[in-house]
């Protein structure tokens, strides 16, 4: 049995001090979400908490599927690294960057040079999409956090990382292949927030197929599907990890999936903050 932890939108705070130099085009508007809310929403005890009692439960790997940082300041990264060190290994963790990893196209480099050992595949490319092999689970890192424009959050992944996708659920067809993104691959009804190349996403599954999605981005629990070719495709997301929102659906919470790749179930199960600070299994 392999046990796959899924967190995500960690939005690691408090955000260090900006050089006003540093505070151009979208950071400025970014940074002053920031102060005035957002900063509110993301509560660090919480994702301490969510940390500890993800660990207690013992899983085999950590998928975390984006959102570590808030504007992309160069000084965020070596905080996100540090912080995903507290998650296990670098090979007992796989990140899929989101939008506010990708802030700006200043950010990438800060991203990439930080970031890297989590987002490394087991050839040691720091190509996306990423494989890593574990016990019979293939596990399928991509990035849809691209820069953009104030006031949009949506994502893309382009020709190459899905032409290369395809290669890989192909060659990973006999095991159990568990795709992670950080934008949800399904229509969101919102094209800010959308993942642009979702249809185009969603017709390499149907074609290739997969066991298992897993996403972030809308801060909640989401439980959806897609056509595949042996029927459908669980897609999953989860709340931010951090969060301490009032609606118990936008509360701070994280999945475990236990995999038996001989018999190809899996058994999902979620954990979530209650009113009282503590982490419960919650029904599906």
């Amino acid at each position: 049995m392999f046990r796959l932890a899924h967190l995500s939108d960690a939005h690691i705070g408090p955000l260090p001090r900006p050089r006003w130099r540093e505070l151009i085009g979208k950071r400025a508007t970014g940074y002053l979400n920031w102060r005035r809310g957002r900063s509110r929403a993301h509560d660090m005890e919480v994702l301490g908490a969510l940390v500890a009692d993800m660990r207690e439960q013992g899983p085999d790997h950590v998928a975390m599927t984006g959102d570590i940082c808030n504007i992309g300041l160069p000084a965020e990264y070596p905080l996100a690294a540090q912080w995903l060190a507290t998650l296990g290994a670098p090979e007992d963790v796989s990140l899929a960057p989101g939008n506010h990893d990708a802030y700006m196209r200043s950010s990438l480099h800060h991203m990439a040079r930080d970031l890297s050992p989590w987002t490394s595949g087991d050839d040691g490319a720091q190509d996306f999409p990423f494989l890593r092999r574990r016990n019979g689970v293939a596990i399928i890192g991509l990035c849809s956090g691209i820069p953009t424009l104030p006031f949009v959050a949506a994502g893309k992944l382009g020709q190459d990382q899905l032409r290369r996708l395809a290669e890989i659920l192909r060659d990973t067809r006999d095991e159990i292949r568990v795709v992670l993104i950080h934008h949800p691959p399904v229509d969101g009804g919102g094209g800010i927030r959308n993942l642009g190349d979702h249809r185009a996403l969603a017709e390499i599954l149907a074609k290739e197929g997969a066991e298992l999605v897993l996403h972030g981005h809308i801060h909640s629990i989401s439980r959806k599907s897609l056509p595949g070719p042996r029927g459908p495709i669980p897609v999953l997301g989860i709340c931010s990890a951090s969060s301490v929102g009032r609606s118990p659906r936008r509360r701070a919470a994280y999945y475990l999936i236990d995999i038996d790749a001989g018999s190809r179930r899996m058994t999902l199960t979620a954990r979530q903050l209650d009113q009282a600070g503590h982490f419960r299994q919650i029904a599906l």
